[in-house]
């Protein structure tokens, strides 16, 4: 019993030290569930999305009469600032260790408008979307992808849907925490035939900075002929 209260008492010092350290970190209490008119409302009070600031300062003041708490309000000014002026609300939150996960929705983005984020570390919002980031070099020189070519000539990495139902996994690396995130893979267009997908570690030191990606492997297509991609 007396090692259990010992164990509990390490745990709670732990997590002070962790927010002591860090008293800025995004957390669940940004987390919001905008109304399904957020934008459309916004869009006839705040002039156009061309006006850079003053549409996101007005489109904020919005968030906050349509009920969202200052720390929500707090992430989407934070995001703007941090992310080329794109603006965003935090719709799902999972505390994962030295690294969290942060869902986004774009609400003025359209069909596509989910996003998801590697948190708290160095940089401050890590952006899974961002296939630039991807190990290209080593996912186009694996075995597996060459022999995918051959049935799939148009290959290519698309965008995921990021709506916070879908989780990485987490596990520790050779330096530190990464996550694993899978690639919906096409051939030729976003909704060419489907090519199974590819798997990619993000991964991070144990200081929480970002050391870049690396390719994981492929999970197979379906068992289905190839449909021809556009011309």
């Amino acid at each position: 019993m007396r090692q259990l209260l010992l164990f509990v008492v390490a745990l709670v010092l732990a997590s002070n030290c962790v927010a002591q350290a860090n008293p800025g970190a995004i957390s669940s209490t940004g987390v919001w569930q905008p109304p399904a008119n957020l934008a459309s409302s916004a869009n006839k009070l705040c002039g156009n999305l061309s006006d850079g600031r003053k549409y996101a300062d007005c489109f904020m003041a919005q968030m906050s009469k349509a009920g969202a708490s200052t720390a929500a309000v707090n992430f989407t000014r934070e995001f703007y600032k941090e992310n080329h002026g794109e603006l965003a609300i935090m719709t799902n939150f999972s505390h994962v260790g030295r690294i969290d996960i942060a869902w986004v929705t774009y609400p003025l983005h359209q069909p596509s408008n989910f996003g998801m984020f590697l948190v708290n570390g160095d940089p401050k919002f890590v952006n899974t979307e961002d296939l630039k980031q991807l190990d290209h070099k080593g996912m186009e020189q694996s075995f597996q992808f060459q022999d995918l070519k051959s049935l799939f000539p148009k290959v290519a990495i698309y965008p995921g849907n990021r709506d916070g139902r879908s989780w990485p996994n987490s596990q520790m690396g050779p330096e530190g925490l990464q996550f694993i995130v899978g690639y919906p893979l096409r051939n030729g267009c976003p909704l060419c035939s489907n090519a199974g997908a590819a798997l990619f570690a993000w991964n991070f030191n144990a200081n929480g900075k970002f050391l870049g990606t690396s390719f994981m492997g492929l999970t197979p297509a379906p068992l289905t002929s190839p449909v021809s991609s556009p011309q």
